[in-house]
């Protein structure tokens, strides 16, 4: 049985991709440093399988990181591990740069050593849509030019070219992906889809950011999964994948449609309303992504429609109110990311 390691495990897609993984019957070493973002909540249906392992750690702990890969021998990393809202970028960098940068940098330090004892090693470094930056017209190919906007961007941005800098110079087994906007259960609702989601669960107003007009391209978690793993069994060394669904539309649409969603399904409150406040700084208006690449040459496509994904994913929180008590609450209702 292979072994697979996933940092950030705890997380929204790592958790998700985890799942993945175990049903397709491999070992899984999860690895996270337990942050405010991360939730065993995410964990707890596979938590006693014989086949997973949670490990506390940071991956800027070089140390460690060593111990655990000459112990379990993983023939795959999914880098998973980073700090990824906007906003809190915004409010502060500084964990955004010691994550998403040193964070990859330890990781890369380590496994340029492991990777020569083991042939077979693959390093899978997921990344966002957002280095990219604006993008008014098109699609972004995999060979555009960088121009991320938020220091959150511009984090993951400085990851991606540390990763290809050392595939060029140390010849290390490296695949670098970006993907569009995820959504699905168990994301953390300081995230737009599932605030909205626990606004409408809790009778609260719907916050959209400026005119609501920003565009973004959704793809649900479990597609985004099946695309990493698809990459993992057939993904050439040295090359980036951008992982989208062709699906973009605007954020009023997207609030109407889970609102569409919700009143079919129970009493919708007299506070929830669309409100429109202040936008966030440097709010980049639209992201699109031209994922021909991997559906030319892996084979890979996207399976769920948006509007089955978002019934999904308001069922899921539906039935797992559970998981919102598991969060601070000032994490899931203060507003970030105002320029002070």
């Amino acid at each position: 049985m292979k072994t697979l390691l996933v940092t950030g495990g705890l997380g929204f897609i790592g958790s998700n991709l985890i799942e993945l993984l175990l049903k397709k019957r491999f070992r899984v070493i999860n690895i996270d440093k337990v942050s405010y973002s991360s939730n065993f909540y995410n964990t707890k249906d596979y938590k006693n399988n014989k086949n997973y392992k949670f490990i506390k750690c940071d991956i800027n702990n070089q140390i460690k990181i060593n111990k655990i890969l000459n112990k379990y021998h993983p023939d795959c990393i999914f880098n998973l591990a980073a700090e990824t809202h906007v906003d809190r970028s915004i409010d502060n960098a500084k964990h955004f740069i010691k994550s998403n940068i040193t964070g990859v940098f330890s990781l890369l330090q380590v496994c340029k050593f492991y990777a020569k004892k083991n042939k077979k090693f693959k390093f899978i470094h997921i990344s966002t849509d957002e280095v990219y930056g604006d993008k008014l017209r098109g699609r972004s190919l995999e060979n555009d030019p960088y121009k991320p906007s938020s220091p959150y961007a511009a984090s993951k941005a400085s990851s991606d070219h540390l990763v290809y800098s050392y595939i060029r110079t140390f010849d290390f087994p490296g695949i670098v992906t970006n993907c569009s906007n995820n959504y699905g259960p168990k994301q953390h609702p300081e995230k737009l889809i599932p605030k909205i989601i626990y606004n409408i669960l809790n009778n609260r107003p719907l916050p959209i950011y400026g005119k609501g007009i920003n565009e973004r391209e959704w793809i649900y978690v479990e597609d985004h999964c099946d695309a990493l793993f698809k990459i993992y069994q057939k993904g050439l060394i040295g090359n980036f994948y951008n992982i989208g669904s062709d699906v973009v539309l605007k954020n009023n649409a997207l609030i109407k449609n889970i609102l569409s969603i919700a009143k079919r399904e129970i009493k919708v409150g007299k506070n929830v309303k669309m409100v429109y406040v202040k936008d966030r700084p440097g709010h980049d208006l639209r992201y699109s992504l031209n994922s021909q690449k991997i559906i030319k040459t892996l084979k890979w496509k996207p399976k769920t429609k948006l509007t089955s994904g978002l019934k999904k994913t308001f069922f899921w929180y539906q039935s797992n109110l559970k998981y919102f008590y598991t969060l601070r609450k000032k994490d899931i209702v203060k507003r970030l990311g105002l320029k002070k």
